[in-house]
């Protein structure tokens, strides 16, 4: 059994936030000559791609190490026991109550507190407009989105439940730093993917594996990917 320990797991929820990672990023992108502002005052789709890819490459490949370097197992902690087909399955199942989710939250939030729509049109969907762009975004969706923030999330969980107070106080910090990371779409969209990030952790918590969680944060994403551009 891994022994217990609080602060070293507080230091790798916290490398592993997110936050540390693409600020240094975006930093080092900024160096490179990359603006994350098109001359119209845009995001820059090159920017974003840049930061968003080697992001995924650096937070997997930290959060593989430090399971590695405590001699836990990857397929254990993200995938347990359950045969994986049955959960990519269920969470293609799974995927149009997540749209579903979205969509009412977004017109509930609009109803009850419309002053937290605070930006106009989602700056995600601006860069989907064209084909190329479209389909950059969906493969940042699919991949950045559905794959890297899943395996991020079951981590963090995992460190939460072991070592940091139980699963409870970690299915609340991570719903609510998930939700703050997309401040720049809004805090409307702030709200739905707290709520997205709280549904997603419960559902890792309940299978034990991040399977299902994953395919249906992937479709959900390139769902709304694809109608951004067709709209």
């Amino acid at each position: 059994m891994t022994p217990r320990r609080p602060w070293q797991s507080l230091w790798e929820v916290l490398l592993c936030s997110g936050y540390p990672t693409q600020l240094a990023l975006a930093g080092a992108a900024r160096l490179a000559g990359l603006a994350p502002q098109s001359p119209d005052g845009t995001l820059s789709l090159t920017f974003v791609a840049v930061v968003s890819a080697a992001d995924t490459v650096v937070l997997v490949g930290l959060i593989l190490w430090l399971l590695h370097r405590r001699g836990e197992s990857p397929g254990q902690v993200f995938l347990g026991h359950r045969r994986q087909g049955i959960e990519a399955g269920l969470g293609v199942l799974l995927a149009p109550a997540v749209l579903f989710l979205i969509w009412f939250t977004l017109w509930l939030v609009q109803v009850v507190a419309p002053a937290l729509r605070t930006v106009p049109s989602n700056p995600f969907e601006t860069l989907a407009a064209s084909r190329e762009g479209a389909l950059v975004v969906l493969l940042l969706a699919i991949i950045a989105g559905g794959v890297r923030e899943e395996i991020q999330r079951a981590f963090l969980l995992h460190r939460f439940r072991e070592d940091l107070g139980g699963a409870g106080r970690g299915l609340l910090a991570t719903s609510l730093a998930f939700g703050l990371g997309h401040v720049v779409q809004g805090w409307d969209a702030v709200v739905v993917t707290t709520l997205l990030g709280a549904l997603w952790g419960a559902l890792y918590f309940a299978r034990a594996s991040l399977t299902a969680g994953m395919v249906s944060h992937a479709v959900a994403n390139a769902a709304q990917v694809i109608i951004a551009h067709v709209r």
